[in-house]
């Protein structure tokens, strides 16, 4: 058996196909972290903005604002309150109310830098 030589990968081989994935992974992984924060800033803009002009439908239709995120959804206005992408919920939602005690406006709680050096919960 000793004249025999066997098909295979030596150790050295194993660990520079492990070195070169690692080094591979650790160069794609801040840019798919990168992407996905992107992502979610798109989808947060998106929904504020779809928040705040069926809270300006709403005035302009009855003359006075929501008492709630949920009369939008009762009355035909939105088909759901959307999420906040941040924060995985729609219940997190700050809302500003105007005189009269209706939803004039509406930011996110999530209380982080976004990546123009903005926060979030100003948007």
């Amino acid at each position: 058996m000793t004249g025999k030589k066997q098909a295979g990968f030596t150790l050295i081989e194993l660990i520079v196909v492990l070195l070169i994935i690692s080094v591979l992974a650790g160069i794609v992984s801040p840019v798919v972290v990168s992407s996905l924060d992107r992502a979610r800033e798109s989808a947060l803009k998106e929904n504020l903005y779809i928040m705040r002009k069926t809270l300006d439908d709403y005035y302009a239709d009855r003359g006075n604002y929501p008492s709630s995120l949920e009369q939008l959804v009762d009355e035909d206005y939105m088909r759901s309150i959307p999420d906040d992408p941040f924060l995985k919920n729609n219940e997190s939602w700050v809302l500003s109310y105007d005189d009269e005690g209706g939803i004039s406006d509406v930011h996110s709680a999530y209380d982080e830098v976004a990546n123009d050096g903005s926060y979030y919960r100003d948007w």
